[in-house]
């Protein structure tokens, strides 16, 4: 136990067989739970992780492929039923330094947040060893998933060395939790529907021999889609469907003004350049001044959503 918490770590394990025994090894004797989950392995990870010895570890062998996300889902919803207090996931691959662990736990259990999660900005020795194409996605990433999630505190959303309480973890409707490369973002989203509070913590990476799954292409073509239906959804939640909002009310007329001013402006430009005749002032007025008003009400919806973080 960790200050009177029961504490499992969850470890969503993909071919990791190479990794998995030193992940294990490697953590502190106050952890109570190991539970890995070896999501339809082709090597012998199952094996590797059985052979350390170690009493705490107990096994997860889904029969279909679940992705990180599920995989992820699987060992919580283990951990909830043994009466775990703190539920960290940590990725079997060795990326994420044990060592920094406690620092996870002192800010759920000294400092009363319910989700902890790694940042490597902060650590900034771990930004020269991140790959630079890596580095690119992360930042993109992080200003979209601020803008679908409300939490505009917190930087590098892709990053799965995450510990949660299990009260909050409660609250979740895990089954609406993208199973895949999108699991980490969706927790963020989702947590904010119940205005739990989520810190970052400063942790740095390792980056060795292993092999990531993610497929860049992939997230640039996935995710902006998915974060889109995501922030929309998360205005609903939070702005109409709990508690209305000014900020749902400011980001639809602002949207509408905006979009309007917009393409009324785009069809006299081109009405200019098929006639050759100039466009009124006042006609120009007419898509300026909605375009402006627009705007503004968007940077206030925004405004509104950053006072209204979960801190």
């Amino acid at each position: 136990m960790y200050k009177d918490r029961l504490i499992a770590v969850v470890i969503p394990s993909h071919n990791e067989a190479a990794h998995i025994a030193d992940v294990i090894k490697s953590l502190p004797e106050f952890v109570d739970h190991a539970i890995v989950v070896d999501d339809c392995s082709d090597d012998d990870t199952s094996q590797a992780a059985q052979a350390t010895g170690d009493p705490r570890v107990t096994i997860l062998a889904p029969e279909v492929n679940q992705g990180v996300g599920g995989a992820t889902i699987l060992g919580y919803e283990h951990a909830l039923k043994i009466h775990c207090d703190v539920i960290v996931k940590m990725d079997g691959d060795g990326q994420m330094p044990s060592e920094h662990l406690t620092d996870l736990l002192n800010a759920i259990v000294d400092q009363g947040f319910d989700y902890a999660k790694g940042n490597r900005f902060l650590a900034g020795e771990s930004l020269s060893q991140m790959p630079k194409v890596r580095l690119f996605g992360n930042v993109v990433l992080t200003f979209m998933t601020k803008l679908a999630s409300g939490y505009w505190h917190v930087f590098d959303p892709q990053n799965g060395y995450t510990a949660i309480t299990a009260r909050a973890l409660r609250l979740l409707n895990l089954n609406q939790i993208h199973r895949r490369f999108f699991f980490e973002n969706d927790m963020l989203v989702a947590l904010n529907y119940f205005s739990l509070r989520v810190t970052d913590v400063a942790i740095p990476s390792r980056y060795g021999t292993e092999q990531s799954d993610l497929n860049p292409l992939h997230v640039g073509v996935t995710f902006p889609w998915l974060l889109l239906m995501r922030f929309v959804g998360r205005i609903y939640q939070r702005y109409v469907l709990r508690d209305f909002s000014p900020v749902a009310l400011f980001l639809l007329l602002g949207l509408l003004l905006f979009f309007w001013g917009f393409g009324f402006g785009v069809y006299l430009w081109i009405e200019t350049w098929i006639t050759g005749r100039a466009t009124p002032t006042g006609t120009i007025m007419l898509s300026l001044l909605p375009l402006i008003l627009g705007f503004q009400l968007l940077l206030q919806a925004i405004v509104l959503d950053i006072y209204n973080t979960p801190r």
